[in-house]
């Protein structure tokens, strides 16, 4: 039977390679009510209805017929299928996609023909070269690339689970050792593209991809430079590239003259987020974040987290310097500084030590989420908040600049897989990692239910009492 040739739906199927001439037919005539006579089915059938029942057949998914309906028919870049799109990388489009003949899930990057301009083609180029020269658990490995019918492709590794930017955006601001933990990953994974003698230079929430585990992978390299002979075309050489919430200084003032420096301070301020759920200058234009980076510091973060504490907002504080001499100068430098708050025996020291990038043995530590996002009446993150001034020396919605830059991760689902409902069985080690107790002060006040001053004598009381006792005992010896 012809799957009526009038139905560029049907011919658009046969074309995708997804279903055969013979899977087609069964479909339809599986649609005809039993004992019907009378015209061919397949000329009475409405491609909607007839998409639905492919997917119940399983013989396409959801995201595959809503694209053949809006008239999409190309579905095989070399031996890979693709099954979803999961989002737009800084180069190009991400998909979810399968090996024909290995069954591997993969993500497969491409460039699309009308962005394969000669600087595009060759900023792409970049990319996979620079992608291949790395190998490490906190960067999103490489695994192969090709060129298909005008196409160009890079193909990563596929990582489930979620980025920084949404787990912030679904569970609140993150505790101390939940961000110490994800941040310091991230830091094991550039200190070795730094040894490698590569720069990010687009560092943020956006590509540190987290998985149901709780391990963080750096994704991205779109806008990579090279420390050494480095092969950017002249008319991207001093040019500023990178995410306005996260740009350091010398992005702005020197984009051409770079070191590991500025992906530390990018990486603050990745921190700085991970923590309030604020980008560090909120609101405002471009220029505005980018005189911000230069000459302003923001809010306090414990304005928005009052449970961080003072050495905490140093670290931010240092590795957000604006000197460049005078901040943290190395990514394992972030990782030492962070160690204090990572759980175990200083697990992110550990794995940074043994290049795995994998807290092994690492039991889910007591800190949760920090609560919700401030109150609608506090400071609004698109409220401009620039304050012109030296650093302190001790210590709701996203920026509209983040929100609508094509930046999403190379290789998460596009939809969330950590499940959130009361109902699931099993949670996974990330979500015991951020819905755990926020620590001893705050679990002490929850428990006993006193006011915070009245539970500060008490412990100062109890203190006191075992020091006389002490005493007593000491001088009766």
């Amino acid at each position: 039977m012809d799957p009526n040739p009038r139905s560029t739906f049907r011919n658009r199927v046969l074309a995708s390679g997804l279903v055969t001439r013979e899977q087609l037919e069964t479909t339809i005539e599986s649609l005809w009510p039993a004992g019907e006579t009378g015209p061919a089915p397949a000329q009475h059938l409405a491609d909607e209805q007839l998409a639905n029942r492919l997917v119940e057949e399983g013989l396409l998914n959801r995201w595959q017929a809503t694209e053949i309906l809006r008239g999409h028919s190309k579905f095989y870049l070399g031996p890979y299928r693709l099954l979803d799109s999961i989002g737009q990388g800084g180069m190009g489009q991400v998909y979810k996609a399968e090996h024909t003949i290995m069954g591997r899930i993969v993500a497969v990057k491409v460039l699309p023909l009308h962005k394969a301009s000669p600087e595009a083609v060759t900023g792409f180029m970049r990319e996979i070269r620079a992608q291949a020269q790395l190998d490490h658990g906190n960067l999103v490995r490489a695994l192969d690339a090709g060129y298909d019918r005008k196409v160009h492709y890079l193909v990563t590794e596929y990582v489930p689970g979620t980025d920084l930017r949404k787990l912030v955006r679904r569970q609140g601001k993150l505790g101390m050792a939940a961000a110490a933990s994800i941040i310091s990953q991230a830091a094991i994974g550039l200190e070795h593209a730094h040894e490698s003698g590569l720069i990010h230079r687009d560092v943020k929430p956006g590509n540190i991809l987290v998985t149901p585990e709780g391990r963080a992978k750096v994704s991205d390299l779109g806008l990579i430079a090279f420390l050494d002979n480095d092969p950017v075309p002249g008319w991207q050489k001093n040019k500023t590239v990178g995410t306005a919430d996260y740009l350091s200084p010398e992005q702005i003032k020197s984009p051409g003259n770079l070191t590991p420096a500025s992906d530390i301070y990018s990486l603050g301020c990745t921190l700085y987020y991970t923590v309030t759920g604020k980008v560090p200058f909120p609101g405002g234009t471009q220029r505005e974040k980018s005189l911000a980076h230069c000459q302003a510091r923001p809010i306090d973060p414990r304005r928005f987290n009052p449970e961080l504490s003072d050495e905490f907002v140093d670290v931010i504080w240092a590795m957000m310097e604006k000197d460049v001499s005078q901040r943290i100068s190395s990514a394992a430098e972030v990782v030492a500084r962070l160690a204090p708050w990572v759980t175990g025996e200083q697990l992110a020291l550990a794995a940074y030590q043994s290049g795995s990038g994998v807290l092994q043995g690492a039991t889910p530590p007591p800190v949760r989420a920090g609560g919700s996002l401030p109150p609608s009446g506090s400071l609004s993150d698109t409220q401009p908040s620039f304050d012109f001034g030296p650093y302190p020396s001790t210590t709701g919605d996203e920026s509209p600049s983040q929100g609508s830059q094509a930046t999403h991760p190379v290789a998460s689902a596009s939809d969330e897989t950590l499940p959130t409902g009361p109902s699931r069985e099993r949670p996974s080690k990330l979500q015991i990692l951020l819905e755990s107790s926020r620590g001893l002060p705050v679990e002490l006040q929850r428990r006993s239910g006193l006011p915070p001053l009245a539970l500060t004598m008490v412990i100062l009381g109890v203190s006191a009492a075992i020091a006389c006792l002490l005493a007593i005992a000491i001088s009766s010896l």
